[in-house]
């Protein structure tokens, strides 16, 4: 199950630690400015990238921030809807398979993508749809109408342990002799939970673990919080003669429980440093509702000449995308502490208490 991949490196260095405390006017004044720099101030004072402490800003403040720094832009306003609670996104219909790039291909049900990355020995398979059916019907089909050899596929790199990302995993590996990756973390998770269509437990992925396939490496990043093993990779995309660096961020509706939604806030800070690191300037999504992905994808088809690509953010264009992920959290964690404090305050109110002695 662990068997060794190809260039394993050691994981970034977390950005936790403490952080100045900011007053409110400079809380604001440095908003703006640190829109493209997630990570480096964080918008809680008195936090570190994995906690947060009693705060005077209500969740509101921080929802109305991660609109303000969206704007108009569809891209930025799709992630503020996509972590705004009890946000019920459509279930858009299937698009045609496009290359999004010269070596990456979607192919898509609408509600959930698999990411193809070709290579010059195969390919390395990001998701894997909902079920067996889809990935016979739909995702094999989608990607020989490409141009691409399904039966090629070396390794399918599941982000998480959800059905619609893993469903078809496992025909992958029965037909075409493809690895399956997932974080132990959860392989764990479908050990205990034993959902259907569950992929045989075969490699782990290692945090920072460099995946080399041909003339391509991916990097595969352990970002918890969706899920205790959710991944999100790195992976080059060629565009127009050069070479650009994409992420898809593994995972995106917050969990219920507060303590996962700090983690998976801990995840996002470091997350968009290491992105920083490496000039990452394409953002994707396996949820392309969660981006405006599926409108940028007939964007790109629509006008498939063009030297632009929607997918091209820019790096400070992928911080911003990351930075409204972290304050979208820190307003549902403040939402967490609210609710409790409510709740608290109503319980302490209506319990029969006794003064004095009788």
């Amino acid at each position: 199950m662990n068997e060794p991949q190809t260039d394993e490196t050691q994981p970034a260095p977390s950005e936790s630690g403490p952080r100045p405390a900011l007053t409110r006017r400079r809380f604001w004044q440095l908003g703006a400015a640190t829109a493209v720099t997630a990570g480096a101030v964080p918008l809680l004072s008195q936090t570190t990238a994995g906690a947060s402490t009693t705060t005077s800003r209500t969740a509101q403040d921080y929802y109305d921030r991660a609109a303000e720094l969206a704007g108009d832009n569809p891209v930025l306003k799709s992630i503020v809807s996509a972590l705004t609670p009890g946000y019920a996104p459509a279930r858009p219909p299937a698009p045609a398979p496009l290359r999004i790039f010269d070596n990456v291909a979607v192919v898509s049900v609408g509600w959930v993508s698999a990411v193809a990355i070709l290579t010059s020995r195969g390919i390395i398979l990001i998701d894997a749809l909902n079920n067996p059916d889809e990935a016979e019907q739909i995702l094999v089909p989608g990607l020989r109408e490409l141009g691409a050899d399904p039966s090629t596929i070396k390794y399918v790199v599941v982000t998480h342990a959800h059905g619609d990302h893993f469903g078809g995993a496992q025909y992958l590996a029965d037909t075409y002799g493809a690895r399956v990756m997932l974080a132990p973390a959860d392989w764990d998770l479908l050990a205990t939970n034993n959902p259907a269509n569950a992929p045989t437990r075969d490699l782990d992925i290692a945090d920072g673990q460099k995946l080399t396939l041909g003339d391509t490496t991916v990097t595969l990043h352990h970002t918890p919080g969706h899920t205790p093993g959710t991944v999100s990779p790195f992976f080059p995309a060629r565009w127009r003669g050069r070479t650009h660096t994409g992420m898809l961020w593994g995972g995106t509706n917050p969990p219920a429980a507060t303590a996962s939604k700090e983690t998976y806030l801990s995840s996002a800070l470091t997350f968009a440093s290491r992105m920083r690191r490496a000039d990452v300037d394409i953002e994707l999504s396996g949820h392309p509702f969660a981006d405006y992905g599926l409108e940028r994808m007939e964007q790109l088809r629509s006008a498939p000449n063009s030297a632009k690509n929607p997918f091209i953010v820019g790096t400070s264009g992928a911080q911003r995308w990351m930075k409204i992920v972290e304050t979208m959290l820190r307003g549902r964690i403040a939402q967490d502490q609210e609710a409790t404090t409510a709740t608290t305050t109503a319980l302490a109110a209506t319990s029969p208490h006794t003064a004095g002695c009788c």
